[in-house]
């Protein structure tokens, strides 16, 4: 099939299909898709609530639970041990097709029924607020992770422990506010660093022991703001920093934030791959577009937050664990294979949308199935009646294809609506990576959750906190404080307290949720943009007061001619460099 540029029936923008994509559909036997890879991955994303939790009552038992579903939702919620035992089968719920009506009308229906567990969570201990976890303990309002103990207000933390407000680290011990870091200890406030111990505000850096306020270090021990010191005279310099003080760590910041912006970067974060276009990705080959990426990953496009042997697959965000032929699945895979457009499915082979299902075969529309085969809508057959039945539902998806609210057509081959979603907008994933207010949301035809405010007021505001965290008595635990960015009251809770006063860090002066959002603030959109490296030559500024090359490089006094895919939208003020001299001047 030749390459050929569609338009996508929501946003109305082109994309192109290329020859290889159609030689990926045709291998899982569906139509190419009606929408872009944007508007998909939008879609996906907004079936996925991992942060926004819920008091609510199990269905089972009455006991009272922490959910990801809202009581607008419309679900049946049970405590998720209730769902996890044997003293109820999803089988129960089979039900007949009705061919007089679209596949995911009835499919909402049939979503509404079968009870579904109040967090998604397995082997977990001590961690009823943490939601798409596994093998956690002691885990408090943590998402998206996986492996670890004594975590708060992290997501997408993987075996680590004993760190608090994290986004993106893997294999870090004490650590707090870091974005994408990994193998390190002790590390504050630092983003995108590898192997880094007992430092606080580093940018690009690996290998540093005892550094403050620096970018783009490698192996480096005892500097400050890019200055190396004697042993004594860097904790000397330290101590008169007045780190413990948050006045003090602002204007700390505020230095190295101007030392960072001048900071040269390199086009993405691409480390030991070949043939891949994306960011943040390690250990991959043949991948294009694909965001947080690692592990063994091959042949594989459109992937966010993808891992451990995942191949052969398309349009997925938290998938992998040695799974191939994936299309259109969210938290999907773990020794599986020829998962389409599902959600939650491990250990399953040929399932077709489906939702929460495990260890099954041969399953299509099926929810909350455990080891079965040859079902559709939780309902069994023979093999021959499995086969010929979904034949026939492909076909009336065809004939009779879901319509949504703005008149957007969902046949087979098309990801389950973002209307019929039990979750607002607002909730889901959707909202971190691609932000809507409440009207842009609802124009576009997406649900909103409206969320009531709470009910206890502050005791304290932020800016009445004690500066010096020395100041502060375990007291501080009992306060309700106001946030001071969006003023919705938060708690510092007992372990976030024994952290700051361990490591002398200063209290925070927002809640949580301001403070996910400054995390995510700090990473990269899940895009890319053609663009030429910015390095000019070693005479040359990159631009006025930026940077300066400090040796030669391959390209002369001439331009670079290097061109490459990179998540730094031209717009931006950052000076972009390829490979090539981006490794000339920081490794």
């Amino acid at each position: 099939m030749n390459r050929q540029t569609k338009a996508c029936q929501s946003c109305m923008a082109s994309f192109v299909v290329e020859p290889e994509d159609f030689d990926f559909y045709s291998k899982i036997k569906v139509p190419p898709p009606t929408f872009c890879p944007e508007c998909r991955m939008q879609r996906r994303f907004a079936w996925r609530n991992e942060r926004t939790l819920h008091r609510g009552v199990c269905a089972k038992t009455r006991k009272n639970i922490i959910t990801g579903f809202s009581p607008n939702s419309k679900v049946v919620v049970y405590d998720r041990d209730e769902w996890w035992s044997d003293n109820w089968d999803a089988i129960d719920y089979g039900r007949d097709y009705d061919f007089k009506k679209p596949f995911f009308a009835q499919w909402q229906e049939f979503f509404r029924q079968v009870p579904h567990p109040a967090v998604f969570n397995t082997r977990t201990t001590n961690s009823d607020y943490a939601q798409y976890v596994g093998e956690m303990k002691d885990a408090y309002l943590v998402s998206a992770s996986w492996g670890g103990e004594n975590l708060a207000y992290a997501a997408r933390a993987h075996f680590s422990r004993d760190a608090i407000d994290v986004f993106g680290v893997a294999r870090c011990e004490l650590c707090y506010e870091d974005v994408n870091a990994t193998k390190s200890t002790r590390l504050f406030f630092s983003q995108n660093c590898e192997g880094c111990t007992d430092s606080t505000l580093l940018y690009d850096c690996r290998g540093c022991t005892d550094c403050v306020g620096c970018v783009g270090l490698r192996g480096k021990t005892y500097y400050i703001f890019n200055t190396p010191h004697s042993k004594d005279n860097y904790h000397k310099k330290v101590k008169d920093l007045n780190l413990n003080s948050y006045q003090g760590f602002q204007e700390v910041k505020d230095q190295f934030e101007l030392l960072k912006e001048k900071h040269i970067r390199k086009y993405a974060l691409i480390t030991n791959c070949l043939g891949v276009t994306g960011d943040n990705v390690q250990n991959t080959s043949g991948c294009e577009l694909c965001f947080d990426v690692s592990g063994d990953t091959q042949n594989c496009k459109f992937i966010q937050n993808g891992a451990d042997r995942l191949t052969d697959s398309y349009d997925g965000y938290g998938v992998g664990a040695d799974a191939e032929l994936l299309y259109e699945t969210l938290d999907s895979g773990v020794s599986g294979a020829r998962q389409l457009f599902c959600l939650t499915v491990y250990g399953c082979t040929d399932t077709t949308y489906s939702f929460n299902c495990h260890g099954c075969s041969n399953i299509f529309g099926c929810i909350g199935l455990r080891n079965k085969d040859n079902c559709i809508f939780n309902k069994q057959y023979s093999k021959e009646e499995f086969e010929n039945l979904r034949n026939k539902i492909v076909k009336q998806m065809e004939d009779v294809p879901y319509v949504d609210r703005r008149g957007r057509t969902y046949k087979y081959g098309e990801f389950f609506p973002i209307e019929i979603s039990p979750f607002g907008y607002n909730e889901t994933a959707t909202q971190d990576f691609l932000p809507l207010t409440k009207e842009q949301a609802e124009e576009k035809g997406f649900n909103w959750l409206d969320i009531p405010t709470p009910e206890r007021q502050p005791t304290i505001k932020a800016r009445g906190l004690p500066d010096d965290i020395s100041n502060v008595s375990e007291k501080i635990i009992e306060e309700i404080i106001g946030c001071s960015s969006c003023e919705r009251p938060y708690r510092i809770i007992q372990k976030e307290y024994q952290f700051l006063k361990r490591f002398d860090l200063p209290l925070p002066r927002v809640c949580p949720e301001c403070r996910h959002k400054a995390r995510i603030n700090q990473r990269n959109p899940l895009k890319l943009w053609h663009r030429q490296c910015m390095c000019l030559s070693s005479e040359v500024l990159t631009k006025e007061g930026g940077y300066k090359n400090t040796i030669s490089h391959f390209h002369g006094d001439k331009p670079c001619p290097n061109e490459f895919e990179t998540s730094y939208s031209p717009d931006r003020d950052e000076v972009v460099y390829c490979e090539e001299c981006y490794n000339a001047e920081v490794v």
